[in-house]
């Protein structure tokens, strides 16, 4: 394995990220008005997003690339199932697993630490039923929060340079609608979530699967 490809996130415990205090009730609300029931969690961390969703009635799986977090959403969630997958995988192998695709894909605070983030949204692609959607969020950059990070002197912290495994993208609504456009997606839906408007914390963009897109084209 390359030193370059991050394996271990540091899960040990099913505590929930801080990040979910202000970016999970949005994700409720929005698979709510979507009216869907089958989801999965890419990047399902210690799989708690997952297990929140299920006590809400939803079909859940996840899907981690880190072993160390399959093994604690695993050992606390025996009832789910939780696969050792990562973006960069065959979805066909998700597929075969679970034999019913997805209505809805859901990946929270994963595609900023990604090398090749457009294998996210044709993973996703690969693995949803023709309309289905993605549900993307990312810590939100614009003009006005990059400014004040700038005048507060806090970008050092911000680009997280010194976390291993820390986030090597960072995304503007702009350019992470762009990258769901390109890769088989229609972006319907945007919200900020945390602090006030245009210093949000993080971003839900929601996208729905492009008509005629099949497994075989986002592969």
């Amino acid at each position: 394995m390359s030193d370059n490809v991050v394996v271990d996130y540091g899960w040990t415990t099913d505590e929930e990220p801080c990040s979910c205090g202000y970016i999970a009730p949005k994700v409720y609300a929005v698979l709510k008005e979507l009216g869907v029931r089958r989801v999965l969690d890419l990047g399902s961390g210690n799989g708690r997003l997952c297990a929140d969703l299920a006590q809400r009635g939803y079909d859940t799986v996840g899907v981690e690339y880190d072993q160390g977090g399959v093994k604690v959403a695993r050992a606390h969630y025996p009832q789910l199932h939780f696969y050792n997958y990562g973006v960069q995988d065959d979805p066909a192998a998700l597929l075969k697993a679970e034999q019913t695709p997805f209505d809805t894909v859901v990946s929270t605070e994963v595609i900023e630490h990604l090398f090749a983030p457009h294998l996210l949204p044709k993973y996703a692609g690969a693995v949803l039923r023709p309309g289905g959607y993605l549900i993307v969020t990312t810590p939100y950059h614009g003009y006005l929060k990059n400014l004040v990070l700038s005048l507060f002197g806090k970008w050092d912290r911000h680009l997280t340079a010194l976390w291993h495994g820390g986030h090597i993208k960072f995304w503007s609504r702009a350019t992470l609608s762009q990258l769901l456009s390109e890769n088989g997606f229609d972006v319907i839906g945007f919200h900020g979530v945390g602090r006030m408007p245009y210093l949000w914390k993080s971003m839900v963009v929601v996208a729905r699967k492009k008509a005629g897109v099949t497994a075989e084209d986002v592969r």
